[in-house]
């Protein structure tokens, strides 16, 4: 059993997927109890699951779950998840604009009895220069009226870049369509009492690949909408118990 699993959910992303599996190799391939790398592929057309099934073959490290009547982030986030034979699981975007060799520093802080730490693009040291200016004030704005309305303390809870502890996810079975599933995870895990330790990290612009995230004031807004409906949701909930 190893003691990390890294969950990549990928959809189109032939171009980056190789060096990305690489450079997370290099981070965590000698980790004390080993590590595995689960990616979850949505039968990606440009041929991205094919490169992994090819890699799986010369390295047990690697694995490949290739789904093909289900697509979505959080739902490949949650397979992976139950794939995981990890004690610590984490995941990552698959366009190389998280730097993977972060890794040991997450795990550095489970070693410490922390349940998650998280990347956080909005703790000193920190910084997102991946997207554009309105990109970065939706972001600012979702993110302040997060920690307004539920928790100050975390300040990425749409950050996308997380370890944790395998048990958390006994409890907590992830939700929603987007990015707002990281809302509602750090949010009830913290409210059931798991410590949450944010290190910031660089956000940088994916060289190659088409985003997945929105491009336009439209398509923020359009997200925007589930990440207030489960912010709103959140605290209703929570200030009932």
């Amino acid at each position: 059993m190893p003691k990390i699993t890294i969950i990549l959910p990928t959809y189109n992303e032939a171009k980056n997927i190789n060096s990305l599996i690489e450079r997370t190799l290099q981070a965590l391939g000698d980790y004390p109890g080993g590590m595995e790398i689960v990616v979850v592929d949505d039968n990606s057309p440009d041929g991205t699951w094919q490169l992994v099934a090819e890699r799986a073959k010369t390295d047990a490290r690697v694995r490949l779950v290739r789904r093909t009547h289900e697509r979505g982030l959080t739902s490949a986030i949650q397979r992976g998840i139950r794939e995981a034979h990890g004690e610590w699981i984490g995941w990552m975007d698959c366009d190389l604009s998280m730097p993977p060799e972060e890794w040991p520093k997450f795990a550095e802080i489970l070693a410490q009895d922390i349940g998650m730490a998280v990347g956080s693009r909005y703790v000193k040291g920190g910084a997102d220069v991946a997207h554009s200016q309105v990109g970065r004030l939706f972001s600012r704005i979702i993110n302040v009226w997060a920690g307004i309305i539920l928790d100050w303390s975390i300040k990425d809870y749409t950050s996308g870049f997380i370890l944790a502890r395998q048990e958390i996810f006994k409890h907590i079975t992830l939700r929603g369509d987007y990015g707002e599933y990281c809302i509602d995870l750090l949010y009830r895990a913290k409210r059931m009492g798991y410590t949450i330790r944010e290190l910031p990290y660089r956000c940088v612009p994916r060289e190659e690949g088409e985003s997945k995230t929105a491009t336009n004031v439209w398509g923020y807004l359009t997200r925007g909408v589930n990440y207030v409906k489960t912010i709103f949701q959140l605290r209703i909930v929570g200030s009932r118990k």
